[in-house]
């Protein structure tokens, strides 16, 4: 369907996009992929300050 590389690379990144970052997730709280990680690294930030002082 695709005419163009250039047609199915943007294809391939709209996609990737609406997996990271819109696709809803229940096992993780209904939440995107994305901001679960977030979420995660958030969590690890204040932990790291911690351990280097």
């Amino acid at each position: 369907p695709w005419k163009t590389v250039e047609a199915v690379e943007l294809a391939t990144l709209e996609w990737v996009t609406w997996f990271n970052h819109q696709r809803l997730l229940e096992p993780i709280g209904y939440i995107p992929p994305a901001e679960a990680e977030e979420r995660y690294y958030s969590q690890l930030a204040p932990q790291a300050e911690y351990a280097c002082t």
